[in-house]
């Protein structure tokens, strides 16, 4: 079983030694490091010895909207051990086309004995849904948690990134290397977080580039699809650089762009959001605006098991301050573009 206790030791974060006192029900094991190890093993999946089983942690669901965007991955990656090593287990929900929605993903949850439920970007998110169903489950007294995505008519903590700031770190940016037709691929209009964005670009252009300045917003997917077509309509509306919602709808941006024959940063500027593995990945590497997702992690851990355990949380919203990291998407504007003959 080398392999093996090399795999659950590694994502665990312990020793060898420490999973082999573990399985074998030895002491000597800090119980953050037990619970680590007991994690490891369900999601890897395997199968807990049977003198084990009786000391599995709580469930905690943690429900994605998607797993196409890497941060959302990450996050779960940032919480499970954090969770773990208060003692939950970790029960984490995907929705993808075809497959639960939020409402089932709730069910299933419920029924496995959540302590409580984490959503990111859900149907909160979208300020055409209802809040009901949350209230519903609040009602019962089953903690939530809300990760971007700010609605105040819910008695529950929210977990933040400052909108506002981000776009005034992308803005000043792009305006202090001459950029003055600047874009926004914000992602749908109804969804809390792009309409930050929207709030948060608009002021940051009227703060940072003057009456000359154009600022255009184009709504679009949160896909790199959606960059695309975004991408088109931006390039057409004649901007030097376009700021995006997230880095698959940037990657889609430069994929539109090098269609038409342009290139990154000579003739378009690029800036994604999140940091995701795509944006040190993508070519040129994308400048992007960095979500704080490990600090995010431990502090919505550490209020969420304090709400499971009957410590109320701050119903005032925790905001987390981005960090803009520069790559080679973006560089000076030029007074000429070229393009395909």
């Amino acid at each position: 079983m080398g392999a093996t206790l090399a795999d659950i030791a590694a994502h665990a974060g312990v020793s060898e030694a420490t999973v082999s006192r573990v399985l074998n029900d030895k002491p000597g094991v800090a119980q953050h490091k037990r619970q680590a190890v007991l994690t490891a093993l369900d999601l890897l999946g395997y199968e807990r010895p049977a003198r084990l089983r009786r000391r599995t942690g709580r469930p905690v669901g943690l429900l994605l909207p998607e797993l196409m965007n890497p941060v959302f991955p990450a996050f779960a990656q940032a919480l499970g051990p954090n969770f773990a090593r208060r003692g939950f287990t970790p029960l984490i929900g995907s929705q993808s086309e075809g497959g639960l929605d939020e409402d089932e993903y709730i069910d299933m949850f419920v029924e496995a004995g959540a302590a409580g439920i984490v959503f990111f970007s859900g149907r909160h998110s979208d300020s055409r849904f209802p809040m009901d169903r949350y209230t519903q489950l609040l009602e019962l007294g089953l903690p939530l948690a809300f990760v971007n995505g700010y609605r105040a008519d819910i008695d529950a903590p929210f977990f933040s990134i400052d909108e506002h700031s981000a776009m005034e770190l992308a803005v000043r940016h792009l305006t202090a290397m001459g950029h003055r037709r600047i874009g926004l691929a914000v992602g749908q209009e109804s969804f809390v977080a792009a309409q930050r964005k929207s709030e948060g670009f608009h002021s940051a252009m009227k703060k940072h580039a003057g009456d000359e300045a154009r600022a255009v917003i184009e709504p679009s997917l949160y896909t790199d699809d959606g960059g695309i077509s975004a991408g088109r309509a931006l390039i057409a509306a004649g901007c030097t650089a376009v700021v995006c919602a997230n880095d698959l709808i940037a990657v889609g941006v430069m994929a539109e762009a090098r269609r038409q024959g342009l290139e990154i940063p000579q003739d378009l500027s690029v800036v994604g959001f999140d940091d995701s593995v795509i944006a040190r990945n993508a070519w040129p590497p994308l400048t992007t605006v960095r979500q704080p997702v490990t600090a995010m992690g431990v502090a919505i851990a550490d209020a969420f098991v304090g709400e499971m355990n009957g410590v109320r949380a701050s119903r005032t919203e925790y905001l987390f301050q981005p960090e803009l990291v520069v790559r080679e998407s973006t560089g000076p504007a030029y007074g000429t573009r070229r393009h395909n003959g």
